[in-house]
């Protein structure tokens, strides 16, 4: 049986997910948090509100995952970059309501730059080392 190609891409795709390592999973998100707000920006552009919509909703839904997994009393940043997830939501709220692409440009111009810091911090740890890989594919260094 021959697997069609966007099927195998998703098959990919699942894969790399659930083998990441903690630092590669949150690069990932990031990663596709801007893409969100790269596509919902464009869709703006171009006056198409269902698919700016689309994309909005689902870069909310990630900020807030990502506010979940904040753990202010292992880190004491932690409650900054609550607040800038709770600006950046709600920005997100109101660039969907008003059909505003200068919102989503706020948004990404906060976010960016978060992105850059996450993968910076990734590259700089050591190489993971696929004994202290678990089946499952997470780190427990």
């Amino acid at each position: 049986m021959t697997l069609q190609p966007a099927r195998a891409r998703q098959l990919y795709n699942r894969d790399a997910i659930l083998s990441a390592s903690p630092v590669r999973l949150l690069t990932m998100i990031y990663d596709r948090l801007l893409l969100d707000l790269h596509r919902a920006e464009t869709a703006q552009g171009a006056a198409d509100w269902q698919t700016a919509s689309d994309c909005l909703l689902h870069a909310q839904d990630i900020i807030v995952e990502l506010d979940a997994t904040l753990k202010s009393g292992v880190w004491d940043g932690a409650e900054g970059l609550r607040s800038l997830y709770d600006y950046v939501r709600r920005a997100l709220v109101n660039a969907n309501v008003n059909r505003s692409p200068s919102l989503t440009r706020e948004a990404i111009t906060l976010l960016e730059p978060l992105r850059q810091s996450w993968h910076q911090a990734a590259a700089s740890l050591p190489a993971e080392r696929p004994e202290v890989a678990t089946a499952a594919g997470g780190y427990v260094g």
